[in-house]
């Protein structure tokens, strides 16, 4: 039901592999959990934006229904205690600053330089090592329908992690893949807001996937609002995330 909810909001553009059902159907199937795997790539202030989206998303998906040990939340720059945030321990996706959606509840599962491409496949696919806790590890299965977001800067077929490495298309579609031959899902629901951010899911070629993003191929993802007030200076969300909220 989240995943239908969450695509009923966005206006985004959508694409279904062709070898599988209708939307419908997608939407029908019969699966035991759900869990969600969200990802801020970016970090720096005027990357602010970046960590009020997937903050938003996490919000969003806790309030329907997924707890916090089925949410693995990779956020690469804290914000909230920013020096440079004139409210600090505080994130808003918007100008009016009336949702503080970092809260006092918010379980941040990789921080920093922990959020790496490589971190993030070994998520997806359970390559972990064996004192990984659990709290850091994707516990899903055959049954599990999976939620994956992603935000920050990209371009044709990549999206950039923390301006200093990148994940592919081909990357992010293998890894995919890998997780359906483990049997690690049942249905996935990918969503990207980026610059080009359709460009990340041309490469898919696992069943059950169903993508929608921010931008097509040659387009930017564009802020939304500009927040001026005490020094702030800085864009507080993406134009498709707030829809999505």
């Amino acid at each position: 039901m989240i995943f239908a909810i969450l695509l009923s909001l966005s206006t985004s553009v959508l694409t279904v592999n062709t070898a599988n059902p209708p939307v419908e159907e997608f939407f029908a199937s019969n699966h035991t959990n759900n869990w969600a795997v969200l990802v801020d790539a970016s970090r720096f202030w005027f990357n602010y934006r970046h960590v009020a989206n997937v903050l938003s998303i996490y919000r969003s998906v806790k309030r329907l229904g997924i707890p916090d040990s089925h949410i693995i939340l990779m956020v690469a720059d804290d914000m909230a205690c920013n020096p440079r945030n004139p409210r600090p321990a505080t994130v808003f996706n918007n100008a009016n600053q009336h949702i503080n959606v970092y809260g006092d509840d918010v379980e941040v599962d990789y921080r920093g330089y922990e959020v790496t491409v490589e971190n993030f496949i070994r998520v997806l696919t359970g390559r972990l090592s064996p004192s990984t806790p659990r709290s850091k590890r994707l516990l899903s299965d055959e049954r599990s329908n999976i939620l994956v977001y992603m935000t920050g800067h990209g371009g044709d077929g990549f999206l950039k992690f923390q301006d200093s490495e990148e994940i592919s298309s081909v990357e992010l579609a293998d890894a995919f893949q890998q997780m359906w031959q483990k049997r690690r899902y049942h249905e996935i629901f990918f969503m990207i807001d980026t610059c080009q951010a359709e460009s990340m899911f041309q490469k898919f070629y696992s069943p059950n996937i169903l993508a929608v993003a921010s931008s097509k191929v040659g387009e930017d993802s564009l802020s939304r609002k500009l927040l001026t007030r005490r020094a702030f200076k800085i864009y507080t969300d993406d134009a498709d995330d707030y829809h999505t909220y």
